[in-house]
């Protein structure tokens, strides 16, 4: 039998009974549907999750922390210095390093104040920085020149008075900076004291050049840092410190200040996502503490991989009822169609034929469920973020706060439930199929 007559045959028999038909297909369409909607919302929230980490720091950043100076977990001791920082560019999939030299300061402008870290930093880690206005500074540049936060600007504050905050626009007004003193290593002496109590504090003027991309209320790991070049803030801490080099200059064994960069953290800048932990290993292996996004964002992977299995399980479930449906309702089809399949057997159709037009018949059901179901799915996806769009804080707590569809039914989902659902109905199909196979042609012409 031709594929056309098969297929005209079997929509023939499907028509001569239209409500066990309807029924049966609408049974597919709930469980299509059902399955379809609840992996979407596994898929919304993994999107939603991977959005909202990209959203607070870079996916291919690793952070190397040392507090104290050195690895208190390390076998040998270990400090990040320029030189060790300049050792981890030689590890495989490492694109750029930067060290983090960080020191607290107060701006001013007018009657408003704000206290925040000024963080030098290398070129490298300005590559992977977006902005909203402005330009990175240069390398080395012989004047010194900001980078603000986007966060920055808007916390700033009159006199002692922090309960309310202000905004300015750094690009534009006229801010004057006051760098911590210097600490030293003696204790000074009564007179010393008063003359540095009485000192009045220097005021630099320093330009900026640039804002990071974000609102005001946009919080991501770099959102609430200044930034400059770590050489140019490097030479303008020097004239202010001395040999110090930095404000409170860390100690060797003798107590006295060391005369090289000993920092505290330190970014490692990956080439893909993928390798990030391949290169967290090694560094870690070097005796070095570190940390990324991607540590977190495969832990919170894992537990939304489990919920996607509760929500697709329980999909599963109505399809499974569906397919109870479409094979009762082909095993009914049988017994009422026992004297015709008789009748074909005793012309001479072939069994392949005969178990060919059941199978066609189930399968139908199956696409024409799995379709119907699949653009329901779609209208219950779109009512299901049209409403948690307003949801606020209770749907930012099962999306990750990323924003976006807490549902998403991406084309490969569609294709795949029609497929499924095709699939499912040939399955529940076969047996009634080969039932029909195996009736004695004589027993079934004399069947009434």
């Amino acid at each position: 039998m031709k594929l056309k007559d098969l297929f005209l045959l079997a929509f023939s028999n499907l028509r001569r009974r239209k409500i066990r038909t309807l029924l049966t297909v609408l049974g597919v369409v709930i469980g299509t549907a059902s399955i379809v909607v609840m992996v979407s919302l596994g898929l919304g929230m993994s999107e939603s999750l991977l959005r909202s980490f990209q959203s607070s720091g870079s996916l291919t950043k690793i952070n190397i922390t040392n507090y104290g100076g050195m690895g208190t977990n390390a076998k040998n001791k270990v400090e990040l210095t320029d030189e060790s920082i300049q050792s981890f560019e030689s590890i495989p999939h490492v694109t750029g390093t930067s060290p983090s030299l960080e020191v607290y300061v107060t701006a001013k402008v007018g009657a408003l104040q704000g206290d925040f870290s000024l963080r030098g930093v290398s070129q490298a880690y300005f590559q992977q920085m977006k902005l909203k206005e402005g330009t990175h500074p240069k390398k080395g540049d012989a004047e010194l020149s900001l980078v603000y936060g986007n966060t920055v600007a808007g916390s700033f504050h009159k006199g002692n008075n922090w309960d309310k905050e202000y905004s300015i626009d750094p690009m534009k007004d006229t801010l004057f900076y006051i760098f911590p003193e210097a600490q030293g290593t003696t204790k000074p002496d009564k007179q010393e004291t008063e003359s540095s109590q009485n000192k009045p504090q220097k005021k630099y003027i320093i330009k900026t050049v640039g804002v990071m991309e974000g609102s005001a209320e946009d919080y991501s790991e770099d959102s609430s840092y200044v930034y400059a070049d770590i050489d140019s803030l490097k030479a303008f801490l020097k004239k202010i410190y001395k040999k110090n080099l930095v404000p409170d200059p860390k100690t060797g064994k003798n107590g006295k200040p060391l005369r090289y960069y000993s920092y505290d953290q330190a970014y490692v800048f990956v080439d893909d996502m993928n390798n990030v932990s391949a290169v967290q290993k090694q560094i870690t292996d070097m005796g070095y503490s570190c940390y990324s996004q991607v540590e977190w964002l495969k832990q919170a992977q894992e537990q939304i991989k489990t919920t996607q299995l509760v929500l697709g399980g329980i999909g599963a479930v109505s399809l499974l009822v569906a397919a109870i449906g479409i094979m009762n309702t082909m095993m009914m089809s049988i017994f009422e169609r026992t004297k015709e399949i008789g009748v074909m057997k005793v012309l001479g159709c072939d069994m392949g034929d005969i178990r060919n037009m059941f199978l066609t018949e189930s399968a139908l059901i199956g696409i024409l469920g799995g379709i119907v179901g699949i653009v329901l799915s779609y209208g219950v996806s779109f009512i299901i973020n049209f409403l948690s769009s307003g949801g606020g804080e209770m749907v930012d707590s099962y999306t990750g706060g990323g924003g976006g569809n807490i549902s998403t039914i991406p084309l490969w989902l569609a294709a795949f439930a029609i497929i499924f659902a095709m699939l499912v109905g040939m399955l529940s199909g076969y047996f009634p199929s080969v039932r029909a196979m195996k009736l004695s042609p004589l027993a079934a012409i004399r069947n009434e």
